[in-house]
C-alpha cells in the first residue's frame, strides 16, 4: 500500500492497435502490473493524437482507427517501478515511457463510516 510522500509516476504512451504476442500492449502491460503488485494503474484512451510519424489519428465515425492514442498511468515506489521497468520496456515496443518523481497524499480512511452496500 502506498503511503503519503515521495513516489514515482509512470506514463506509457501507446497506439491502441499495438500488439505484444498477439495481445493488445495496453492489456498485456496492465495484466503484468496487476500480477506484479503495483498499487494501481489506469488506461486512458484518447480521441485524437499523433505520434513520431506525425500522422493525425482521430475517432471520427468515418475514421475509426486502431491507431488512437492510449496512455497507461501508474504510481508506486521507486523500488517497485525499478523492478517492473525492464519488462515494461520489452512490452512497450515502439511506444514511449515517461517517468516523473511526484509527491502523493493518501487521505486517512474513516473506518467508522459504513459503505451503503454493507449490511449489518
Amino acid at each position: 500500500m502506498l503511503m503519503s510522500g515521495k513516489a514515482v509516476k509512470v506514463l506509457i504512451y501507446l497506439s491502441e492497435g499495438a500488439k505484444h504476442h498477439g495481445v493488445p500492449v495496453y492489456s498485456s502491460i496492465l495484466d503484468f502490473l496487476f500480477k506484479s503488485g503495483i498499487a494501481g494503474a489506469t488506461v486512458h484512451k484518447g480521441v485524437a493524437g499523433f505520434g513520431r510519424e506525425h500522422r493525425m489519428h482521430s475517432a471520427h465515425l468515418l475514421d475509426i482507427s486502431d491507431f488512437l492514442p492510449v496512455v497507461i498511468v501508474f504510481i508506486d515506489t521507486q523500488e517497485k517501478v525499478n523492478a517492473v521497468l525492464p519488462e515494461i520496456q520489452k512490452r512497450t515496443g515502439s511506444g514511449l515511457i515517461e517517468i516523473q518523481e511526484t509527491t502523493i497524499i493518501v487521505p486517512e480512511r474513516d473506518d467508522t463510516k459504513q459503505s451503503p452496500n454493507v449490511r449489518t
